[in-house]
């Protein structure tokens, strides 16, 4: 049974920076796809990236475009989500999930028919001054 971890959030000012971990166990991650998401106060949960099996292809949300840069490392059979240029639109809980797709190497961000099956407990992200 995969299981999910996610770390790395924390409070940082408007304009730095956080990396996220999603570290998976009971599993190799190689063949799962993985999406990261967030829910903010008063918000639905939403997507803001995937990365494919074996990282042949990534989305983003157009609101995290050019800012958040996801990546995997097999060795670690972990997923990174790296953030930059923080906002404080940016504070959310942010959670990793996979589901099992080796082929074709695609991701989706789509929450509810996304058919993400294995979900981490979340890391809070708070920007603010």
């Amino acid at each position: 049974q995969l299981q999910l971890v996610e770390s790395g959030g924390g409070l940082v000012q408007p304009g730095g920076s956080l990396r996220l971990s999603c570290a998976a166990s009971g599993s190799a991650l190689d063949y799962y796809a993985v999406g990261w998401f967030r829910q903010g106060p008063g918000k639905v949960r939403e997507g803001v990236s995937c990365i494919s099996s074996r990282g042949y292809n990534t989305l983003y949300a157009d609101s995290v475009k050019d800012r958040f840069s996801v990546s995997r490392d097999s060795a670690k059979n972990t997923v990174y989500l790296q953030m930059n240029n923080l906002t404080p639109d940016d504070t959310a809980v942010y959670y990793c999930a996979a589901q099992w797709k080796p082929s074709p190497p695609i991701c989706t961000t789509a929450y509810h028919t996304g058919g993400y099956v294995y979900w981490g407990q979340g890391t809070q992200v708070t920007v603010s001054s």
